[in-house]
């Protein structure tokens, strides 16, 4: 996707229905239009750097049902967050990894078939969660990076440079510069949703945009991406427990 230059991020209130909701106003320079996200975080509103906060907000509450609507949604929605204990089940790949603990040796995270064993010299939550995200990061570097020398191919573009980001608020974005970034949760939606993501990124390498002749190169790597990436909206909240 590219890369606009960040100006200011604030939060702010906007009224809407006779209520005040919490939201963040982040300013970029060369952004055109605005834009809104709401997600587990709540409301995000990205404006170009130079435009008025009431011509802001008054493009914001023409949005109102659908925003309100949004923040209901995700009320609905909210996941426990992982507490890496003995037996819990950890997304991965869409599939489901069962945590098993051992304390003493050298300290190591171990998959073996269905299970996660993570071997740690104290049985302390932090160092267990340190531990899983180390080998999450390593499993996404290898997993996603396979995927996208193989969807490059297969789209015959020269693969781009990955990096694997800590990002929540994406899942993947694309800049000038051929270098294509990844969020490492990423690694923990079904594989199909996967290459959804990979391709989105991929088709930024021909246009830099979201423009129809964008989409229509998504459509010709990936022709499902509408299913796909409405399976994506409705459980990526599942891959951000922790």
């Amino acid at each position: 996707m590219p890369t606009r230059e960040l100006v200011s991020s604030d939060a702010r209130r906007l009224a809407l229905s006779g209520s005040e909701v919490d939201y963040v106003l982040v300013r970029r320079r060369g952004r055109r239009g605005v834009g809104l996200k709401v997600d587990e975080e709540g409301l995000t509103v990205s404006a170009p750097a130079t435009m008025p906060l009431s011509r802001i907000e008054a493009l914001a509450r023409e949005s109102e049902p659908w925003i309100l609507r949004k923040i209901a949604e995700w009320s609905t929605r909210k996941v426990t967050p992982a507490r890496f204990v003995e037996g819990e089940r950890l997304q991965f790949l869409g599939g489901g990894l069962e945590l098993r603990l051992a304390t003493g040796g050298r300290p190591r995270v171990e998959r073996r078939d269905a299970l996660l064993w993570v071997v740690s010299r104290e049985s302390q939550a932090e160092e267990i969660r340190r531990a899983v995200v180390r080998w999450y990061k390593r499993s996404a570097k290898e997993y996603l990076g396979e995927r996208m020398r193989a969807l490059s191919q297969a789209a015959r573009l020269a693969p781009p440079t990955l990096v694997i980001s800590s990002a929540l608020a994406r899942w993947g974005s694309c800049n000038t510069r051929r270098e294509v970034r990844l969020a490492w949760r990423l690694v923990k939606a079904p594989a199909d949703l996967v290459d959804y993501v990979i391709c989105h990124e991929l088709a930024h390498l021909r246009h830099m945009n979201h423009s129809a002749a964008f989409w229509a190169e998504v459509e010709r790597q990936c022709p499902d991406y509408r299913q796909r990436r409405a399976r994506l909206y409705a459980t990526d909240h599942l891959y951000r427990t922790f």
